[in-house]
């Protein structure tokens, strides 16, 4: 028994450490959903409708979106590695090709977007949300461009330990996102009454102003001024540009599986109908929250994973690797019995159901909502085990293989499952969602076996 409790205790001293990275990512982290949740909770005022299209909307862009900040992530490892082993000038350097490389795929995602937005009209949505859905659609797929080019900052800062950058930006832009949604959506003094149009121009400003806001506090802060002597490189450097697509891409392709695969949520549930689609919005706006949480620890094990790995330590690497792994079980089990309890309470922060003009739509999303955070809490824990060694996995800059086992559990088995049990089975929207948890299942697991496999490979041939 003491053997076991002084293991453990190994693990746990790093949790302080490992909250201090983390806390400031998540609530950076989470100022990305809390403006989707401030756009469902003044639009779900709106109507059902209205709920569902920013739902439908938001399925174009957070694809987009993925890809971006997929791809970005490949910045933090290879920042933390040379922060690990000293290499101040490769700091540098990373961080201008690494501008360069995600402002261009910011124009190129918001191209696509853009340019591709009336697909809505042609996938058998409710139309009278695909309407409501375009012009949403069309604002906030300028913001792409500036996610993006704010995400280069963000993992730079992030890479040197330095999460609250990141977090600052968000409050920010939190706050600006708040105050317009009130004044666009609903209109008040000289601002038009504009609706969801309203809460997409209002996303678009607040996140032009997280951009302006880091770029700021980059440059005057003491120590990452340093680094940031300009933008753009002055050469640009093959190897470099090379390392970081590297690493990029298949980055990008963990996060654009990931998204997809719950995007193929929203529109499944479109297919059903309206009230389908705006239920699952709720689900899928709530569970999104606490996935910032694990995502804010994984990216904790990315940099500390990077900074053990520059240092040569594969000891101390899976040892910390291990530590954020127990901390995130440990947060998602609180989650899942929050889930599990006040499914039927967590809802009504969307919607009104003493709204006599919407009854009966109002209380159909709140009844399919309630039977999907059941499912939601059950995927807590799996959600936060795949978040986390992701994370790990990246800092030792293992990303080929982890994506083949994401493509494989959420495109080969979690979205078949999905469509089986939503359209030929009575399960419905439950059916949809018991496909997303034997999703993460799948790819909780197999990305773990990877994890310890190469963790324990790299400690043997380093000994």
């Amino acid at each position: 028994m003491n053997y076991i409790l002084n293991k453990f205790s190994i693990y746990t001293r790093e949790f302080k450490y490992n909250l201090k990275l983390a806390y400031p990512v998540m609530i950076g982290m989470l100022g990305h959903t809390f403006v989707q949740f401030i756009d469902n909770v003044m639009v779900g005022q709106l109507g059902t409708a209205e709920l569902a299209a920013i739902s439908l909307g938001n399925s174009f862009v957070f694809i987009a979106m993925s890809i971006g900040i997929g791809f970005s992530q490949a910045i933090t490892p290879l920042i933390a590695e040379a922060d690990g082993a000293k290499k101040d000038i490769d700091i540098s350097r990373i961080f201008e090709h690494s501008f360069m490389i995600c402002l261009t795929l910011g124009v190129i995602l918001f191209l696509s977007v853009f340019l591709n937005r009336n697909l809505l009209y042609s996938m058998n949505q409710p139309i009278e949300v695909v309407r409501l859905a375009s012009p949403y659609l069309f604002w906030v797929s300028i913001s792409l461009i500036t996610i993006v080019t704010f995400q280069s900052f963000r993992q730079f800062a992030d890479g040197l330990s330095f999460t609250r950058a990141a977090m600052y930006s968000t409050l920010v832009g939190n706050a600006i996102n708040i105050i317009l949604n009130y004044y666009l959506i609903f209109g008040f003094w000289i601002f038009p009454e504009l609706g969801v149009e309203g809460a997409a121009i209002g996303t678009l400003i607040s996140r032009i102003c997280m951009l302006i806001f880091i770029i700021f506090y980059l440059k005057i802060h003491k120590k990452l001024k340093n680094y940031i002597k300009r933008f753009l490189p002055s050469k640009i450097e093959i190897k470099r540009v090379k390392k970081i697509l590297y690493l990029g891409l298949p980055s990008a392709l963990h996060s654009f599986f990931e998204v997809a695969f719950f995007i193929s949520a929203v529109w499944m549930s479109g297919f059903i109908g309206k009230n389908s689609q705006a239920a699952n919005q709720i689900a899928l706006n709530l569970s999104s929250m606490t996935y910032m949480i694990a995502l804010g620890v994984g990216v904790a094990a990315m940099i500390r994973v990077g900074n053990q790995r520059g240092m040569m330590n594969y000891k101390k690497l899976r040892e910390v690797a291990l530590s954020t792994l127990i901390l995130i079980i440990i947060i998602d089990l609180f989650f899942c019995v929050v889930f599990l309890l006040f499914n039927n309470y967590l809802p009504l922060l969307y919607l009104d159901p003493s709204d006599p003009s919407n009854l009966n739509d109002v209380n159909e999303v709140l009844g399919i909502a309630s039977k999907l955070l059941i499912v939601a809490g059950f995927f807590q824990i799996f959600d936060g085990i795949q978040a986390v060694v992701l994370g790990s996995l990246r800092g030792m800059q293992d990303v080929y293989k982890p994506a083949i086992i994401i493509f494989c559990s959420y495109g080969l088995l979690g979205f078949p499952t999905s469509y089986y049990l939503g359209f030929y089975t009575n399960l419905s929207m439950i059916g949809i969602w018991i496909g997303l948890l034997v999703g993460l299942i799948s790819s909780s697991l197999f990305l773990f076996i990877r994890f310890n496999y190469l963790s324990k490979k790299i400690i043997l041939i380093n000994d």
